[in-house]
């Protein structure tokens, strides 16, 4: 074959070489928050004590107070006046108690100090916990609604109106849990959320109606971002109401104090 008029007899074609160079630099940041969430979401669907709080004391409660007549809870289905406050007090395990005892041992840990030497940033790794939240309260909705179904539960109103008012709980159960976990040593934070979680399940209206309250003490509790987001939520599910005006704007104003002190007093080592 008669080389090309490049070619000679004794040097070959020359071939285009592959390129190994290195080309460094940080992956795109939706992509960093979407592996920080899998990795937040896998370490909390992988702790028991996380699971207990956040599926089974729910589902537990729903089924027991829902399937017994230990309390007087009003006319109607008893599914119907459970449900709703059993969705509330998920949103709170969620968003306050897990999130501020995670958070917390992770900034005893050195965790959070880690992350910042990496090129994930800080608004990154907050919207990973953020996504985080809301992937495990649609589980835990999903597995709520199919209990209460299965128990007689025929929820009606109006959706954006319940997704309006599982926003705004999150976002003031966020802050909160922020807030104490950035503020508080980890072991202090511990007790202090189970603490907390344990008298808004008692005084929140989640399975004990506050017109069983005197009157003065129920227009106080009716101020809590738990009594706001369970009335809130029965107001809809259950009556039927298209837009929960106090509700919300009780959970407004908590969301907005929550996140301002939070971003203001955070420590992050």
């Amino acid at each position: 074959m008669t080389p090309a008029p490049h070619e000679t007899a004794h040097e070959p074609a020359r071939q285009d070489a592959l390129d190994l160079t290195p080309a460094p630099g940080a992956a795109p940041v939706p992509r960093m928050i979407l592996a920080q969430t899998g990795y937040e979401l896998r370490t909390l669907l992988r702790n028991g004590e996380q699971l207990l709080l956040t599926l089974i004391i729910p589902v537990v409660l729903l089924t027991l107070f829902g399937a017994t007549s230990l309390l007087d809870l009003g006319p109607g289905p008893r599914v119907d006046f459970l449900t709703p406050g059993i969705l509330a007090l998920a949103v709170m395990s969620t968003a306050f108690t897990g999130q501020a005892i995670g958070t917390g041992f992770e900034r005893r840990y050195g965790v959070l100090k880690r992350l910042g030497a990496t090129p994930l940033p800080r608004s990154g790794l907050i919207a990973a916990k953020t996504l985080t939240v809301v992937a495990v309260e649609v589980l835990q909705a999903a597995v709520i609604c199919s209990v209460a179904a299965a128990m007689g539960w025929r929820p009606h109103g109006d959706p954006l109106s319940v997704l309006a008012l599982v926003l705004l709980g999150t976002a003031a159960f966020s802050g909160f849990g922020l807030l104490m976990a950035g503020t508080l040593r980890a072991e202090a934070t511990l007790a202090a959320a189970n603490l907390v979680y344990i008298l808004l399940l008692a005084v929140g209206g989640v399975v004990f109606p506050l017109d069983e309250f005197p009157a003065g003490i129920r227009d106080a509790l009716e101020l809590l971002p738990i009594s706001a987001l369970a009335e809130g939520l029965r107001d809809v599910l259950r009556d039927g109401a298209a837009f929960p005006g106090g509700p919300l704007l009780v959970l407004a104003v908590w969301a907005a104090a929550g996140l301002a002190l939070a971003a203001r007093f955070f420590r992050w080592e």
